[in-house]
């Protein structure tokens, strides 16, 4: 049976992308602009918001902004409104503003723990929470957030990070079951370093931290325009697990595998790179 493209699944093309003035959040909206699609983004950053907006016209889209801060529940609800009022309802929401804090456990402040979780976790929560309402009245639609393998694999030094795309993947799952009677899907994506701004405003606890995550985004082959395109696909599918990088789907394999024997090996492997500091 042949796969339908995404615009025969969704003929209205209405979609809405948190974080959508720079990064993979722009590389979506370009790439929906492209099919065709009105595209509602929101961002903190006017003047990146409204560059993103520019590229979606200049492709054939439809665009627009919001200036947003998703940790806020009442500016996600007011966006959530204008967005049924613009479009009169919402096909594909795609929840994918995100920041990173890293360092140990111990080291990190409490106010960063409480800034990543309200916009990593929250926000995600808050985009759901919003726009699910017009999804089930419309009994149709899609739902995608972009976790992490971060959250899968827990690496060291990145508790902040791993525990909000955790509960990421944990809600989508939840949802999964929850929204299957309205006909609404859901895909849970899962890369690993890619070319993006992520490292844009990322709080670390200390230089060696920082260089070692550069160096990692730096020595990664995937692009945001990988990662979008497999996001696509992954809507076309029906999709719920989406890893997009082979190192992620490595990682992941091992972890089900057995978990304990996994955490064994990464353990030693940690202690290694320590003692090579």
């Amino acid at each position: 049976m042949r796969k339908k493209h995404i615009n025969e699944i969704f003929p209205k093309k209405r979609v809405v992308i948190t974080g959508g003035g720079s990064g993979l959040g722009r590389q979506l909206a370009l790439d929906f602009g492209k099919m065709g699609w009105r595209v509602a983004i929101c961002d903190l950053n006017e003047e990146a918001a409204h560059k993103t907006v520019d590229l979606i016209n200049g492709a054939g889209g439809n665009g627009f902004f919001h200036i947003c801060d998703v940790s806020k529940w009442d500016q996600m609800l007011d966006f959530s409104n204008l967005v049924k009022e613009r479009f009169g309802g919402v096909d594909v929401v795609i929840n994918n503003a995100g920041v990173i804090v890293a360092g140990f456990v111990e080291d990190v402040d409490v106010e960063d723990w409480n800034w990543i979780l309200s916009i990593n976790l929250m926000g995600v929560v808050h985009g759901c929470k919003a726009f699910i309402p017009i999804l089930k009245s419309q009994k149709k639609g899609y739902i995608v957030n972009i976790a992490s393998s971060a959250g899968i694999v827990s690496l060291a030094e990145m508790a902040q990070y791993n525990v909000t795309k955790a509960g990421v993947i944990s809600l989508l799952e939840t949802l999964k079951m929850e929204l299957s009677p309205f006909n609404i899907g859901i895909s849970c994506v899962c890369p690993t370093f890619f070319k993006t701004n992520l490292m844009q405003g990322a709080r670390w606890g200390n230089e060696r931290q920082r260089k070692l995550a550069q160096k990692m985004f730096d020595k990664s082959l995937a692009t945001v325009e990988d990662v979008s395109r497999d996001i696509i696909k992954s809507i076309e599918k029906n999709k719920l697990y989406v890893i997009t990088q082979w190192d992620g789907k490595i990682l992941w394999f091992f972890k089900r595998l057995s978990p304990l024997l996994f955490y064994k090996f990464m353990s030693v492997y940690y202690k290694k790179i320590l003692n090579r500091l």
